[in-house]
């Protein structure tokens, strides 16, 4: 059997520098060709955000002992924050918060059932995450009572989804927290 080439630690980081310089250039270019040409839509402050999230993503991810579940909560916030600071770039129409960021935390939950179904013998390394995943999907009724959505529907739907999330999960995982409790807290 053949085997393919590895790259070698040296080739591997001259490619991440050279990427990093590229990175740099291109944001630089971006704000550049922004300024000459239309300085009233800062759509370049859009593309380079963008460019610091893919290596905010990228550098997490190359670490070996990265938790799924952590994985999920980061992009979680990061997309949130993301989206909240597109939409400020272009005027804060208000999206942000009664379209995207319900979305977002409708699909992490998803991504954390999914998790706990393929995987529930490992709950119990999951559950500090879906609990924090759960308080931010709090955030769409909070922006509702504080009347910062004009359409609160998105809202709803994903906070009822949070806590349909997690009590689907303490069911499927019940016996594996049960015992879990009984170890931990001597019960």
């Amino acid at each position: 059997m053949i085997y393919p080439k590895k790259i070698n630690a040296n080739n591997g980081e001259i490619i991440i520098k050279l990427a990093i310089v590229l990175s740099v250039l291109v944001a630089a270019l971006l704000t550049i060709i922004n300024k000459i040409t239309n300085p009233q839509i800062p759509w370049a402050a859009i593309a380079n955000s963008g460019i610091i999230y893919v290596w905010l993503v990228f550098i997490y991810s190359i670490n070996k002992n990265v938790n799924i579940a952590g994985h999920v909560l980061l992009q979680t916030i990061a997309i949130s924050l993301l989206t909240v600071f597109i939409d400020y770039r272009l005027g804060f129409k208000g999206w942000s918060l009664s379209i995207a960021i319900p979305i977002i935390i409708i699909v992490s939950n998803l991504a954390m059932l999914i998790l706990t179904i393929v995987s529930y013998k490992k709950y119990l390394r999951y559950a500090i995450y879906q609990l924090i995943i759960l308080l931010f999907s709090i955030l769409p009724a909070v922006f509702i009572t504080e009347k910062l959505v004009t359409n609160p529907i998105l809202g709803i739907i994903s906070t009822g989804i949070s806590i349909i999330n997690l009590i689907i999960t303490l069911i499927l995982s019940s016996k594996d927290l049960k015992e879990a409790m009984i170890r931990k807290f001597h019960l």
